[in-house]
């Protein structure tokens, strides 16, 4: 790999387990590890905000600016046959998260700096960004709710909520757009990078102080809203005490409840990425179904503005589970078994990547298995309508308590282990 100063060649190439969107591939060179970014087609780039020579360039900006980023060596071009991207020093550590969240929590504090640190560099070095207005972007959100269906009324309660509580603009910073646990990493504790530029844009810096609180990035670390390592305060003012601009928490909460929405809009759109052929991985499918998540976790964001009446009313009981029966094997059961061959006899025989993609695919089997036995429907456009119309509020006697049940019971057949899905039973059953 001569372009990057090591006339060496590749060996030992692994793809790393990680990665939604862009492929990673850990490889060595020499005595050095490097890491591969790479784009997974041409029609993917296509719908991105910022190409890979883009993303590269602002990875290179942030480690000048004394980020902890990779150290950018290396971009591909068209002759290397292998697609776009760029190959960056690997860094020490790793970017599990159940490892990053072992750590003390001055962890979390590390990730403030780093945090003041992106929204100080320059941004006349990037003029490619976009700028992320609030209105703006609420609008984007709304038109992609209803590219999606628009039949939500839990996602419609969040938009009604965001349009109707708009901040005024920021100074525009630099803003990593996807700063939370899993897309960082820590070695012995401490903070060695901060990874996955691709949705950098110019805004305003309390959306990465939020967005990496939201309860589907902290893993269970409930109690910790900080990140899942610390509280807020002490966040902000780690955050605060690097540079960063004073924290208000209405503007936080702002863009929480708009960070929500948008992600429970991006797990529904996964399942547009596989229909059409660009993606077709079954992560896609798994990932289309989380939107549940971001549901039970919106309407715990939102359900403070409710009256206290509404909050205390009790919710319907919840559906009976099915009965199994004597005679042939149902399809439940099939899949069920299915799913034990697949523990039992191939898990062994897998390992790194392909280990990873196994998970994937008994979980899907398992979410089929669940809304077999019984799924609430997801769509109800009458409703929806009403909320974004005004016409139906949080305020409105019952509606709470119906969002209540239906979040509950969607997300019990989606994804029953996610964790808040349990603290949420306790609250409201």
């Amino acid at each position: 790999m001569t372009r990057a100063g090591v006339a060496a060649p590749v060996t030992n190439p692994r793809r790393l387990s990680g990665g939604a969107n862009l492929e990673s591939w850990l490889f060595d060179c020499g005595d050095e590890a490097f890491v591969l970014r790479r784009a997974p087609s041409e029609e993917w780039l296509a719908s991105r905000p910022i190409d890979m020579a883009e993303e590269a360039a602002i990875v290179r900006h942030a480690h000048a600016g004394g980020v902890p980023a990779p150290e950018v060596v290396a971009e591909l071009r068209p002759d290397d046959g292998i697609g776009r991207g760029f190959v960056m020093r690997c860094l020490p550590g790793t970017a599990d998260p159940e490892v990053t969240l072992s750590s003390p929590p001055s962890l979390g504090e590390e990730l403030a700096v780093a945090m003041a640190r992106i929204h100080a560099l320059d941004p006349a070095a990037l003029p490619f960004l976009r700028v992320l207005k609030p209105a703006d972007g609420v609008e984007a959100l709304h038109q992609q709710f209803l590219d999606a269906g628009g039949d939500r009324p839990i996602i419609a309660l969040g938009l009604a909520w965001l349009r109707a509580n708009l901040p005024p603009e920021a100074q525009p910073k630099v803003v990593h757009g996807d700063l939370r646990i899993g897309n960082v990493m820590s070695h012995e504790g401490r903070l060695s990078g901060v990874l996955d530029w691709e949705l950098t844009h110019l805004g305003d810096g309390h959306e990465d102080l939020a967005y990496g609180c939201m309860t589907v990035w902290r893993f269970g670390r409930l109690d910790k809203l900080g990140f899942g390592l610390t509280d807020i305060d002490t966040l902000a003012r780690a955050y605060e005490g690097a540079g960063g601009e004073p924290f208000d928490p209405v503007r936080f909460r702002f863009w929480l409840i708009y960070r929500t929405v948008w992600w429970a809009l991006g797990t529904l759109g996964m399942g547009k990425t596989w229909r059409s052929g660009v993606d077709r991985q079954i992560e896609r499918v798994v990932v289309g179904r989380r939107t549940s998540e971001q549901e039970l976790d919106l309407l715990r964001l939102l359900e403070g503005d409710a009256p206290e009446a509404e909050r205390a009313r009790p919710l319907a009981p919840a559906p009976a589970a099915p009965e199994p029966g004597d005679g042939e094997p149902t399809a439940i059961e099939m899949l069920t078994a299915v799913s034990e061959w697949l523990a039992s006899t191939v898990k062994e025989r897998l390992s790194g990547r392909e280990r990873w993609e196994l998970a994937v695919t008994q979980n899907a089997l398992g979410i089929v298995r669940r809304q077999l036995a019984g799924r609430p429907a997801t769509s109800d456009m009458a409703l929806t309508q009403d909320i974004l119309a005004g016409r139906v509020t949080l305020a409105t006697p019952g509606l709470l308590a119906d969002l209540r049940r239906r979040a509950l019971d969607t997300l019990s057949a989606d994804m029953p282990k996610y964790p808040a899905l349990a603290q949420a039973r306790g609250l409201w059953e």
